[in-house]
């Protein structure tokens, strides 16, 4: 698992970023390939690859990680209809950087999230 992520040095402010948040715990910047209107990454500060490795010790930054959800949320003008929040994990999650992060979408109607079977 990797050491160092892009989302690493976003939060460093080594690569420019919209940053949105920033606290002791998580960072939250606009996401570059935008898949809706609002489209917002809300990661911890401490690397942690995937949900499969979360600890006890990182109850308090994932909490924040929905408290920040829910603040941007309203500051963008979405809280009210409403915003999709998603964690993927891992290859079959569908997860692209290896470095836990929350995806706020919204400023549109998102629809169902997978097809019915």
């Amino acid at each position: 698992m990797p050491e160092e992520t892009i989302f690493s040095k976003i939060i460093r402010k080594e690569i420019p970023s919209e940053m949105l948040y920033q606290d002791d715990l998580v960072t939250a910047f606009r996401d570059i390939n935008a898949q809706a209107p609002t489209h917002v990454l809300i990661v911890p500060n401490k690397l942690i690859p995937t949900t499969n490795e979360v600890s006890a010790a990182d109850e308090q930054a994932l909490g924040r990680l929905f408290i920040v959800a829910a603040k941007i949320a309203k500051e963008e003008g979405i809280a009210a209809d409403g915003y999709r929040l998603i964690v993927n994990c891992n290859d079959h999650g569908g997860q692209e950087v290896f470095h836990l992060h929350m995806h706020l979408l919204g400023g549109r109607k998102l629809g169902r999230m997978l097809p019915q079977s």
